[in-house]
C-alpha cells in the first residue's frame, strides 16, 4: 500500500479475491453469442479477438517473469544486487488486475462506439497516427504526470505503492493504485481514441499498441540489462526513442531522476537524465554469470511443480505445495507444453539463487518428474544430468553441491557415490544432508520419550536414527525382521542392542516414518500419535487422529536474503535440512564428502545449524 493511501486505492473487485474474473464473464458470454449468432459476413472478429488477447496479454507477462528470474539468478547482466522478499511478492500478486480492468473497457468501447465495430485488420495510416500520437503526446504528458506523481502529496497516497519494490520484476510495472491505473488508461487510450473516431483503426494498431506498452513495460523493469550496446552505436538516435532497464532502475533507486515513460527524450530535454545512466548501463553488460559457493540440486515433482517454482507463478511458489489448484488443472495444455520443453532442453538449469552472510547459493533443478525417477530405464539419463551438474558446479568453483530429493536415492546412484568413484579429482564436496536430517528427527521427538517406532522403507537416515536412538537408551520397534538383522549385529558392539525389538504392535506415541508406509499401517497408529517424517517427501496424512510434523526442516535466520518463494510443501522460509547441511559445509568450511554410506558428525552439524541462527521446528499439523 502507499503511505497514506488515497481516493480509489483498491480494485473495486478486491472483495472477490481469486473470483475476481467473474466480472469478465458477462462480457466474454455475449460477445461470443453475439458472434455465434450473427451472418458469417457480419460477424465482428474484433469483439471476439479481445478476451483471447487479454490471455495473451497475461502469458506475455508470465514469460518475462520467469526469463527476468531466471537471468537474476545466474547473474548474468544483473543491475541492482539487492535482494526480494516475501512481502514484495505479496505486494505485486495482483498484477493481473489491470489487465482485467483494461478488459471491461475494451467491450465497453467496442459496445458504445460504432465507429469501433468491423475494424479491418490493417490500415497503415492508422498506425503511423499511433505512432506519432505516442511519440509526440503520450510520451509529454506522461513525463510530467510522473513528475507530478512524485510530489510530496500524491507520492504518499499513490505512487509511493509503487515504489516499495526498490529492486524491480516485470510485474512491477504495472503495481499501482486504481486511481492511478485509471490516469494511465485514459492516456493510453488517446492514440487508440483518436484511430477509432477518425476511422482509421485495425485490429494490427490496436493489438500492436497494447503489446509495445506491455513490452516496454515488463522490459523496462527486469533487474538485468538485455539491450546490446550495438543497437545504440549502428543507430545512435535510439538512445532518444528507447528506454533500457537501466534506464528505468536508476529511477526506483534515486527517484528524482529518469522519469520518461519509454523514450528518454524528454528527461534529455528537461534536464532530468541521471548522469550515472550510461556507466551503470555499460557496468550492467558486462556482468557474467555468478559463481555460487553452494548448489543445492533438486528437480521437478509434479506435471504442476512447475509453477511452484521461483520461475513459474511468483504468487503461487509463495505459498507451500499442496495438491493442485483447480486453476492449474485447467491450465494442463500449458503444463504439457513446459513438460515438452524441459525434455527437449534437457540440461539442468537455475531456479533460485539467495546469500547467507558472504555465501552465494544457488539451486538447479534436474528437468525430470519424480515418477521417472521410479522407472529403471531413465536412471541412466538421470544419474547423467546430475554427474553433469556437480561437473559444472566443480568448474564454477562451488564449494558444495547437496543432492535434494531423490536426487541422493540409494538405489539411483548410492546416495551419491556413484560419482565420487566415476570422479576421484573432484573438488567439489557431495553432500546429502543425512546428517542434519538425523539430527532434526531426534531433537523432534519429545523429551521424556522412551518407545518409538520406525516405519516405512529403511534408508541411511533410518538406520543412523535407530543406531542414535538404542545408544541414547530410547527403545526402538522396526517392524521388518532384516532391517533388526542388521541393526542389531551393528548394536551389539556397545551392548545397546536389547533396546530394539520387532514387533508389529501400534501402541508407540511416535512413528518415525519414511517413504512405502502404507495407507492401512499409517491408518493402525493409535488416537494422538505423533507422526514424524524422516524421508524427503512427507506423508500422506491420511490419519485425522495423528499429529504430523514436516519432513526434517528448519527455520532459516532472517539474514538469509532473496527468499521469496517455498521449498516445495514447507512453510515461508522454511529449508529442508538437506539444504540446510550445504550450506553448513560451505560456513564452516569441511572438505569432506557426505554420502554413500558415510555420514558427517551429528551433534556437530546440529549444533553448527544453532550456531548460524537455524531454528528448530515446532509446529505439527494435525
Amino acid at each position: 500500500m502507499a503511505t497514506t493511501p488515497g481516493f480509489l486505492t483498491d480494485w473495486p473487485w478486491k472483495p472477490l479475491r481469486s473470483y475476481k474474473y467473474v466480472v469478465w464473464a458477462p462480457w466474454v458470454v455475449k460477445s461470443t453469442y453475439d458472434f455465434i449468432t450473427s451472418d458469417a459476413k457480419d460477424r465482428d472478429y474484433g469483439l471476439m479477438l479481445i478476451f483471447p488477447f487479454m490471455l495473451f496479454r497475461m502469458l506475455n507477462n508470465q514469460f518475462w517473469i520467469s526469463l527476468s528470474r531466471y537471468k537474476t539468478a545466474k547473474g548474468k547482466n544483473r543491475i541492482v544486487d539487492k535482494t526480494i522478499e516475501f512481502d514484495q511478492v505479496d505486494r505485486e500478486r495482483d498484477w493481473d488486475d489491470q489487465i482485467i480492468f483494461n478488459g471491461l473497457l475494451y467491450y465497453i468501447g467496442f459496445y458504445s462506439l460504432d465507429e469501433s465495430k468491423q475494424l479491418p485488420l490493417w490500415r497503415l495510416d492508422g498506425v503511423i497516427i499511433v505512432t506519432l500520437l505516442h511519440m509526440g503526446v503520450v510520451e509529454f504528458l506522461y513525463y510530467w504526470l510522473h513528475r507530478a506523481l512524485h510530489h510530496h502529496y500524491l507520492y504518499n497516497r499513490y505512487h509511493s505503492h509503487h515504489h516499495s519494490s526498490i529492486v524491480t520484476e516485470p510485474i512491477t510495472s504495472v503495481i499501482h493504485p486504481f486511481g492511478e491505473h485509471i490516469a494511465y488508461f485514459m492516456l493510453f487510450a488517446i492514440p487508440l481514441l483518436t484511430v477509432t473516431l477518425t476511422k482509421t483503426g485495425s485490429i494490427v494498431a490496436f493489438a500492436g499498441y497494447v503489446t509495445y506498452i506491455d513490452v516496454m513495460n515488463n522490459m523496462g523493469h527486469c533487474n538485468f540489462e538485455l539491450i546490446p550496446k550495438i543497437a545504440f552505436s549502428i543507430f545512435p538516435p535510439l538512445k532518444y526513442l528507447m528506454y533500457t532497464p537501466t534506464y528505468h532502475s536508476l529511477h526506483h533507486t534515486q527517484f528524482r531522476t529518469n522519469y520518461s515513460l519509454f523514450m528518454p527524450f524528454y528527461d534529455y530535454v528537461y534536464g532530468t537524465l541521471d548522469k550515472s545512466t550510461d556507466t551503470l548501463y555499460e557496468k550492467s553488460l558486462k556482468q557474467e554469470d555468478e559463481s555460487p559457493n553452494v548448489v543445492h540440486l533438486t528437480h521437478l515433482t509434479t506435471p504442476e511443480s512447475i509453477y511452484h517454482m521461483r520461475l513459474g507463478f511468483a504468487s503461487v511458489a509463495s505459498k507451500p505445495y499442496t495438491s493442485p489448484k483447480w486453476y492449474l488443472l485447467m491450465l494442463w495444455p500449458v503444463t504439457m507444453i513446459s513438460m515438452l520443453i524441459t525434455w527437449i532442453y534437457g540440461k539442468t538449469f537455475v531456479v533460485e539463487r539467495n546469500v547467507f552472510k558472504n555465501l552465494i547459493m544457488q539451486t538447479w533443478a534436474i528437468p525430470k518428474y519424480k515418477i521417472q525417477y521410479f522407472m529403471e530405464w531413465h536412471r541412466e539419463s538421470i544419474n547423467e544430468l546430475i554427474e553433469n551438474a556437480i561437473l559444472e558446479a566443480d568448474v564454477k568453483g562451488a564449494k558444495v553441491v547437496t543432492l535434494g530429493l531423490l536426487n541422493q536415492a540409494e538405489e539411483l546412484n548410492g546416495s551419491g557415490e556413484l560419482f565420487i568413484r566415476r570422479n576421484p579429482k573432484l573438488k567439489v564436496k557431495l553432500v546429502d544432508g543425512s546428517s542434519l536430517a538425523v539430527a532434526v528427527v531426534l531433537n523432534s521427538i519429545p523429551k521424556g520419550t522412551t518407545q518409538v517406532v520406525i516405519r516405512g522403507n529403511f534408508n541411511k537416515v533410518a538406520y543412523s536414527l535407530a543406531l542414535a536412538l538404542c545408544h541414547k537408551g530410547i527403545q526402538v520397534s522396526i517392524s521388518r525382521s532384516h532391517n533388526y538383522q542388521r541393526l542389531k549385529s551393528e548394536l551389539e558392539l556397545s551392548g545397546d542392542q536389547d533396546k530394539l525389538i520387532t514387533m508389529r504392535s501400534c501402541s508407540q506415541k511416535v512413528w518415525l516414518v519414511g517413504d512405502g508406509l502404507s495407507k492401512e499401517e499409517e491408518l493402525k497408529a493409535s488416537k494422538g500419535t505423533l507422526i514424524i517424517p524422516y524421508s524427503q517427501f512427507p506423508p500422506k496424512r491420511v490419519n485425522k487422529d495423528c499429529f504430523y510434523y514436516t519432513t526434517p526442516a528448519m527455520l532459516t535466520p532472517k539474514h538469509l536474503e532473496n527468499v521469496d518463494s517455498c521449498e516445495n510443501w514447507l512453510p515461508r522460509r522454511v529449508m529442508s535440512a538437506w539444504r540446510i547441511a550445504g550450506i553448513l559445509h560451505g560456513l564452516e568450511g569441511w572438505n569432506v564428502n557426505e554420502c554413500g554410506n558415510e555420514m558427517f558428525n551429528i551433534d556437530k552439524i546440529w549444533q553448527a545449524s544453532l550456531l548460524h541462527g537455524f531454528t528448530p521446528l515446532t509446529t505439527s499439523f494435525k
